[in-house]
């Protein structure tokens, strides 16, 4: 199957996105080489409102928003932020379907910029069905990050910008729900073939690694990692596809190894990541041998950590 993310669509996008979420950092992190033994570029997705990547893509498909419109999506929490500031900025509504389990900060975050959060028990699949039904019976639709070729191209500007720094042996994306892995994959592989795009997840949920091994939505019953923000339980089938031939490998790391990342991070860059945004650190960390001696690239895809549980994560006793 063809995907639906294109190279011209991304290039339009990065024509249309604020550039308050455009043109971040991106930089040789030389302390960090050391422990792979490669060298590693960061492109640091952290330094915007919502400190998360989410902007790109929900800035570019709120494009045609404006007062009186209510938007409907679901999040982890980023993507959520995105929505809301994106649509106050419109002066539309965005209600917020989320995990009664989301991080405080994200929580906290999404309310201030204006969403109307709802809470849903269970995990973000649980809350993302309830706002499929809920937009339904509304008659208003539902935003879903992953099976949206628009957000996915949004995210696709981040591998425009990478590329300026190419080439490298590989670039490594976290995988929650595959907008990312699409949209730069897509970028990448049509300006450099040989590079190797790795999308990784956690090991404590393996249904995007399953699905995508296998070729078929292999989804889990449960989801229990630290890195809530790609604790994805169902696989979106079209988010699949469009990572099919752009993708060349997907890995687990677990969560003791995504600990060590984020700690590695701090202490050799002074950047501050939550457990999805260090996941291609930890997927260096978790198989050196196979980066070593190689240019590496990853994407540090968010910054928003829980307030009960940051300083235990980044600076144990």
């Amino acid at each position: 199957m063809q995907s639906r993310v294109t190279v011209d669509g991304i290039a339009r996008a990065f024509e249309q996105i604020d550039e308050v979420f455009l043109r971040t950092p991106q930089f040789r992190a030389e302390a960090l080489e050391p422990l792979v033994g490669a060298e590693i570029i960061l492109k640091v997705e952290t330094a915007n409102p919502i400190r998360s990547f989410k902007g790109r893509g929900a800035d570019l498909r709120l494009a045609g928003a404006g007062p009186g419109d209510v938007v409907v999506c679901a999040s982890a929490g980023n993507f959520g932020q995105g929505v809301a500031y994106c649509a106050r900025k419109r002066g539309a509504a965005a209600i917020v379907f989320a995990s009664d389990a989301v991080t405080d900060s994200k929580l906290a975050s999404m309310r201030l910029l204006g969403a109307d959060v709802r809470l849903v028990e269970g995990d973000f699949d649980a809350a993302k069905l309830a706002g499929i039904a809920f937009a339904a019976d509304a008659g208003w639709e539902f935003l879903e990050d992953g099976r949206d070729p628009v957000i996915s191209e949004g995210a696709g500007t981040i591998g425009l910008e990478l590329m300026r720094s190419a080439p490298f042996d590989a670039v490594i994306l976290p995988l929650g729900n595959g907008a990312l892995a699409a949209g730069v994959g897509r970028w990448i592989k049509a300006h450099d073939v040989d590079t190797e795009v790795i999308a990784v997840s956690a090991a404590g949920a393996p249904a995007m690694h399953r699905s995508w091994h296998t070729g078929e939505v292999a989804a889990t019953p449960t989801v229990d990692t630290i890195a809530e923000g790609t604790a994805v339980r169902i696989p979106i089938p079209e988010a699949l596809d469009d990572m099919a031939d752009v993708v060349d490998d997907v890995v687990l790391v677990d969560d003791a190894t995504i600990l060590r990342a984020m700690r590695a991070l701090m202490a050799t860059t002074g950047l501050l990541t939550e457990p999805a945004g260090a996941l291609g650190i930890a997927a260096m960390l978790a198989d050196p041998r196979r980066f070593a001696g190689r240019r590496i690239a990853t994407v540090l895809t968010g910054s928003n950590l829980p307030s009960d549980r940051a300083a235990g994560w980044l600076w144990p006793q």
